[in-house]
C-alpha cells in the first residue's frame, strides 16, 4: 500500500499541473481583471510559509523512515509553496500594468509542477520495481566492511517492503575462525547495519572463509542424473 499510495501522490500532482496549465491558457486567450491584489499578494505568503513548513517536515521524517510516498507528499507541498510565491510575482506585475502576468505565471508554475511529477515519479516507480537508491547500497557495504573481523564484502543485496528495508550481505573472513566466532561477526554486523539504518527491519548475513568469498562458490556446475538433461543449480 506504502507504493500505490505513492503513485497515486504523483498522479495528483500531475493533475495539477494539467489543471494549472488549462487555466493559464484559458486566461491568456481569454484576459480577465484581477481585483484585491493585496488580498492574493497576503495569501499567496501565507501560503508559500505554510506549504514550506509541511514539506521541511514530511521530507525530514521521510529519511526518518524511508518512506517514498511521504517524500513524494512533501515535494507535493513544496511546490504548493512555491507556487504561491510565483502567485505573488504575477499579483505584483498585475499591480504595476502587465495583465498578463499571471496567467505567464500560471504557465511556468505548470512547469514548475511536472519537474516535481518527474521527480517523484522516479522515486516511486524505482520502488514499484524493486530498485534501491545506491546511496543506500553504498551505506550498506561500507558499514558491514568496517566492523571487525570482516575481511571482504562480495555481495550486497537490498529491496523496499513499504518504507521498510531487508537486505541480504555476504561478507568473508579468516577461514581459521570457529563457527561461534563467525556467527558473532555476523551478528554484529546486522547490529551495526540496525544502527546506521534506523529504516532497516533486519540483515541476512552470510558468512564465507575468504578464499570462497562470492557467490560464484556456491553454484553447482553443470551435471546430469542418470542419464537426464544436463542441469545445474
Amino acid at each position: 500500500m506504502e507504493d500505490l499510495a505513492g503513485v497515486v501522490v504523483v498522479l495528483i500532482i500531475l493533475f495539477s499541473a494539467v489543471v494549472a496549465g488549462y487555466q493559464a491558457v484559458e486566461r491568456l486567450v481569454h484576459p480577465q481583471p484581477i481585483e484585491m491584489l493585496w488580498a492574493v499578494a497576503v495569501a499567496s505568503v501565507i501560503g508559500f510559509l505554510g506549504n514550506e513548513a509541511v514539506a521541511v517536515f514530511r521530507i525530514r521524517v521521510r529519511r526518518e523512515i524511508g518512506s517514498a510516498a511521504l517524500v513524494a507528499d512533501g515535494y507535493h507541498a513544496r511546490t504548493d509553496g512555491w507556487t504561491s510565491l510565483a502567485v505573488l510575482v504575477g499579483a505584483i506585475g498585475v499591480w504595476l500594468g502587465y495583465p498578463l502576468a499571471d496567467p505567464i505565471v500560471g504557465l511556468l508554475i505548470a512547469v514548475a509542477i511536472l519537474v516535481i511529477v518527474w521527480q517523484s515519479g522516479k522515486a516511486i516507480f524505482t520502488r514499484l520495481l524493486d530498485g534501491v537508491e545506491p546511496e543506500v547500497v553504498e551505506v550498506i557495504r561500507h558499514t558491514a566492511d568496517h566492523v571487525p573481523g570482516v575481511e571482504h564484502v562480495s555481495e550486497v543485496r537490498a529491496r523496499w517492503l513499504g518504507h521498510r528495508l531487508h537486505a541480504e550481505v555476504n561478507v568473508a573472513v579468516y577461514p581459521g575462525l570457529s563457527v561461534a566466532e563467525g556467527h558473532a561477526i555476523a551478528r554484529e554486523v546486522n547490529h551495526q547495519l540496525l544502527h546506521h539504518l534506523s529504516y532497516l527491519d533486519g540483515s541476512v548475513v552470510h558468512v564465507d572463509p575468504i578464499q570462497e568469498a562470492g557467490e560464484e562458490h556456491h553454484r553447482i556446475a553443470a551435471h546430469a542424473h542418470d542419464g537426464l538433461p544436463t542441469h545445474s543449480h
